[in-house]
């Protein structure tokens, strides 16, 4: 079943704070689902779908309850930071079977008031089937990360001046945005001289810890046409995940290859057809390789592509994450993707902050990537469109 205009987005919120220290994390949720149900002109009584991933605390039926919701509809899947993106498709597909009407996504956490970051090893339990074989060596997300930096520099040619180009754009745009936690213009040589964490990553080529959240409602088209709102309809989408293959390691490409045709053909368009693109940026390189794996750029000429100022509204091709991103703006918990979405509504809508705005903005991207660049992760793309 396609869900080619099945499904309208009408309802979109990020929480403004970045540090949440007054707050539990379920509460994050419920302020998130006020906000983006306002923004529709809909109640919690209205959602008889509810959609979350790991960061609910007690997981979908405890938020069900804490909320107040009296759903016919649940899904809780885990794509890490691409699952809200999922949700999208998930919630689409769920209405067009006729299994919910109103659908309501929240995602929230608060890893900064936590001290939590991407430099600490990884816990996993015992059980996890990687872990014997990955846990001796002391993964962490940043160095993963740098691993697949460093592969990307020796197969193409990539260098960390390129790499440096997505955060200088990102500064671009974060500069007009009142809520982003980085809003200085960087440059270049600014991200160079930044302490290196991991070879070659400097800290300015990784995002911020945030606290925060966001949340999306999604609805049947008969509901998004009676309200007074911009019609954003979802067009289509892809899922993909990718791992360690049994060793057959290739750190050169993300699911996106896969994730990203499949939106594609189901959309009906082409990548020369987008306007707009929220690209997931745990780190610079994740936004180089997914531009290159999503078709927008050649496999490998991706640093040539950032480089040319092809990011920055107004300037480039291809207007990437004009709200900052994860590198300036927010990335909640460590879970980005549903900013990625909530970006790409404001820029169909045209309540992009004005500096930023995509002049005739009728079809964007998001796209997330969730889970180790390095290891295993899925991928989730979804392409919208200004009705």
């Amino acid at each position: 079943m396609s869900i080619k205009g099945m499904a309208y987005i009408v309802g979109a919120y990020e929480h403004p704070t970045r540090k949440a220290e007054d707050k539990s994390v379920a509460a994050l949720h419920a302020e998130c689902a006020k906000g983006a149900l306002e923004d529709a002109g809909l109640t919690f009584a209205d959602v008889d779908g509810y959609f979350c991933a790991g960061d609910a605390p007690g997981g979908a039926l405890s938020m069900v309850d804490y909320l107040g919701l009296n759903v016919r509809h649940i899904d809780s899947s885990e794509m890490g930071g691409s699952s809200y993106i999922a949700h999208v498709s998930h919630a689409a597909q769920a209405i067009a079977a006729g299994k919910c009407n109103v659908a309501l996504i929240t995602m929230a956490g608060r890893p900064r008031s936590a001290g939590r970051s991407g430099v600490k090893q990884k816990i996993v339990g015992a059980n996890v089937p990687d872990a014997p074989f990955e846990l001796p060596f002391g993964p962490t997300a940043v160095n993963e990360y740098a691993m697949a930096t460093m592969r990307h520099m020796h197969e193409f040619g990539t260098t960390s001046e390129q790499l440096a180009w997505v955060k200088v754009a990102a500064s671009h745009h974060a500069q007009y945005n009142p809520n982003a936690m980085l809003r200085d213009l960087v440059s270049v040589e600014d991200v160079l001289a930044s302490p290196l964490i991991a070879d070659p990553l400097h800290r300015l080529d990784c995002c911020v810890v945030s606290d925060g959240g966001g949340a999306l409602v999604v609805v049947k088209p008969e509901i998004a046409k009676s309200l007074k709102r911009p019609l954003v309809r979802v067009m289509g989408s892809g899922e993909a995940s990718k791992g360690l293959l049994g060793g057959k390691v290739d750190l050169t490409y993300t699911g996106a290859i896969w994730s990203g045709p499949r939106a594609f053909e189901e959309a009906g368009i082409t990548p020369q057809d987008i306007k707009y693109a929220s690209i997931y940026d745990s780190f610079t390189i994740t936004v180089l390789m997914q531009l290159e794996d999503l078709g927008f750029c050649k496999k490998g000429q991706g640093g040539k592509f950032v480089a040319e100022g092809n990011l920055i509204s107004g300037v480039g091709k291809l207007p990437v994450n004009t709200d900052g991103g994860g590198l300036n703006n927010n990335h909640p918990a460590s879970r980005g993707g549903i900013v990625k979405v909530i970006e790409a509504v404001r820029q169909l809508r045209g309540e992009a902050q004005p500096e930023v705005q995509v002049k005739n903005c009728d079809i964007a991207l998001a796209h997330g990537t969730g889970g180790g660049l390095a290891s295993r992760h899925g991928s989730a793309t979804l392409i919208l469109e200004r009705v």
